[in-house]
C-alpha cells in the first residue's frame, strides 16, 4: 500500500536519477574501483578508497530511490481541484509587509535543490490547503503568526 505521495514530475526524476546511478555512475564507478584495485597496496591508493566510498554512497542512493519509488503513489491533476490548494499546486501569496513568495506543494522526496518548492507536510502548506484566491490564513512561526493572503493558483495539466 501507498504511503508517500509525489508528483508525476518528481516520480519522473526519482526514475531517471536512479537510471543514471545504474547505468552510467556505478559501471563508471566500478572500472574506478577494478583500476585502482590492480595497481597493489590498497591502504594507501586514494583513487581506490575515493571510488570505493563513492561506491558505497552509489549504492545507498539506489536501495533508497528502489524503496522509496515501491512506496509510493503518484498524484496527478485533477479537474476537481481547479480554484482550490491541493498538492500539486503552484500559489502565489502575500503577507501585510508586501512580501510575496511563490511556491510549489509537493511531496518530501522532491523539495531538495528547489527553492521554490514546500513539502506537503510543512506548516505553510498544511495551512494553504484548500483555500481559494483571495483567502487569507495563519502559518504558526517561531516568531509568532503570519497571516498571509492567497493570490494565484496555478497547476500543471
Amino acid at each position: 500500500m501507498s504511503t508517500k505521495i509525489i508528483t508525476k514530475e518528481g516520480h519522473e526524476a526519482l526514475k531517471k536519477e536512479l537510471d543514471y546511478l545504474w547505468r552510467e555512475k556505478r559501471p563508471d564507478t566500478t572500472r574506478k574501483v577494478t583500476w585502482a584495485a590492480s595497481l597493489g597496496d590498497r591502504s594507501e591508493n586514494a583513487d581506490y578508497q575515493y571510488n570505493k566510498k563513492l561506491l558505497r554512497e552509489i549504492d545507498r542512493r539506489v536501495r533508497y530511490i528502489r524503496k522509496r519509488l515501491e512506496d509510493m503513489r503518484v498524484v496527478e491533476y485533477s479537474p476537481e481541484q481547479e480554484g482550490r490548494v491541493f498538492f500539486g499546486a503552484w500559489v502565489e501569496i502575500e503577507n501585510e509587509a508586501g512580501e510575496t513568495k511563490r511556491f510549489r506543494i509537493v511531496g518530501y522526496d522532491e523539495i531538495y535543490e528547489r527553492m521554490d518548492y514546500i513539502s506537503i507536510d510543512s506548516p505553510m502548506a498544511r495551512a494553504l490547503l484548500k483555500k481559494e484566491v483571495g483567502d487569507d490564513f495563519v502559518v504558526p512561526t517561531p516568531h509568532g503568526d503570519m497571516e498571509w493572503w492567497v493570490n494565484k493558483i496555478e497547476y500543471i495539466k
